[in-house]
């Protein structure tokens, strides 16, 4: 559920200052799958820009982190989503800008709803779909340990860490979309 009528993941103003933590709490009536209407409260953050570089990634995980908190996310689904999300920044930030030669910034935005808390990353780095790279890391897998080289498995791992992985390319931008159910 969004509260914002056609609104995309990460549509929205980027607020570059320091004040990151901004909580607006909003109702919103919505009828169910069942017809039960009713109002849900709806959190959003203040989106986060950074810039592309490895020194903005403990910027990324505060935010991630401050996310977790305001939609009570447990210590485990905590740790999962941002282990996730920084899997996802480092590799932008690496091998889109660094390795690429590039500079550009990666926006963050968190929706939280009564069901879920949605993180996405959009950054203007090249196009790529870790989706790609997924089905690699999944082969290494079958290969035995022993014969395995070491590293090579965070986007697989980042994947598996949240309920829901989505990406998309938008005009010049990457999209990365982490969705993590909220208890009930």
């Amino acid at each position: 559920i969004n509260s914002r009528p056609n609104a995309s993941p990460c549509q929205g103003e980027i607020n570059t200052s320091s004040s990151i933590i901004s909580l607006l709490e909003k109702s919103s009536l919505i009828t169910n799958s069942f017809g039960v209407t009713g109002y849900i409260e709806i959190y959003d953050m203040e989106p986060l820009s950074v810039p592309g570089n490895l020194e903005s990634l403990s910027a990324i995980a505060n935010y991630v982190i401050a996310a977790a908190a305001a939609a009570g996310l447990d210590k485990k689904a905590t740790y999962n989503l941002r282990l996730a999300v920084d899997e996802i920044a480092t590799n932008i930030i690496s091998y889109g800008y660094e390795a690429a030669g590039r500079q550009g910034v990666v926006d963050l935005r968190a929706d939280i709803d009564d069901r879920t808390l949605k993180i996405c990353l959009e950054d203007t780095a090249e196009a790529f779909d870790p989706h790609g790279k997924l089905s690699v890391e999944e082969e290494r897998l079958l290969v035995p340990i022993e014969q395995r080289p070491i590293g090579g498995l965070g986007v697989y791992l980042a994947i598996q860490s949240v309920d829901r992985f989505s990406y998309e390319r938008i005009g010049n931008r990457n999209r990365n979309i982490l969705i993590v159910n909220r208890s009930a």
